[in-house]
């Protein structure tokens, strides 16, 4: 199936192993100023926006999707870097790139002419924020679940676009972005917690026998039992 426009993303994390606490900051710096992208993020939307959004997002990532009230669970991190720039993966929106740095690209906010662009913005940011703080197995998890629970994240937080997967889509559980987010968030009627607790399970390393460990079912049956509950 062919990738969906506007949602294409790109995932250059590396993760972290050790636990010590921050107090967080958020920067934002617009280095594509002079281009039209630059020049409608300013018009448009602006860093004292987006600093808020990242301060709002941070804070439902670790309450509400990770349930990392502890803050030992959480990433080690002291501050977040965003920047509206041209550089970013050919084709993608943005990118999460070293342990704590997002790239949003200038060109798609010149292109991009829908009347809702502060909204679909404010959720590529959700879902690169959960990037930055989600835990990926030491790099072991596949990058179609770490796509996934990030869109979860932007689900739950009510800025899924609007041909963003309908419940029981899918080809397959490991399909990715909000084909993957509509069966994490069914797993989460299953067990309440499933995407807490994998994330939790997923700090140092990664093993599908999660899915059965959370859930008493094996991922391949809580598939089928996804596709059937939807079967029409």
């Amino acid at each position: 199936m062919a990738p969906k426009p506007f949602i294409v993303y790109a995932l250059l994390t590396f993760s972290l192993s050790f636990a010590k606490i921050f107090a967080m900051d958020y920067y934002v710096t617009n280095d594509a100023a002079d281009t039209p992208g630059g020049i409608r993020f300013t018009n448009e939307i602006g860093i004292p926006y987006t600093k808020e959004k990242m301060g709002m997002s941070n804070d439902f990532i670790w309450s509400v999707i990770f349930q990392q009230n502890d803050p030992s669970d959480q990433k080690p991190l002291d501050s977040v870097d965003f920047y509206i720039t041209t550089f970013v993966v050919e084709g993608a929106i943005a990118m999460s790139w070293g342990n704590n740095k997002i790239n949003f690209s200038s060109v798609f906010l010149s292109d991009y002419r829908g009347d809702d662009l502060k909204y679909i913005y404010t959720g590529v940011l959700y879902h690169e924020m959960t990037h930055v703080f989600q835990w990926n197995g030491e790099g072991q998890a596949p990058s179609e679940l770490i796509e996934g629970v990030a869109e979860y994240t932007k689900l739950k937080a009510n800025y899924a676009q609007s041909d963003f997967a309908k419940p029981g889509e899918g080809d397959r559980w490991d399909q990715g972005y909000d084909y993957t987010a509509r069966f994490l968030e069914y797993c989460d009627e299953v067990s309440a917690g499933f995407v807490a607790s994998l994330n939790k399970k997923m700090r140092y390393d990664y093993n599908v026998g999660y899915f059965e460990d959370l859930t008493g079912k094996p991922v391949d049956q809580l598939w089928n039992d996804y596709k059937a509950k939807y079967e029409h």
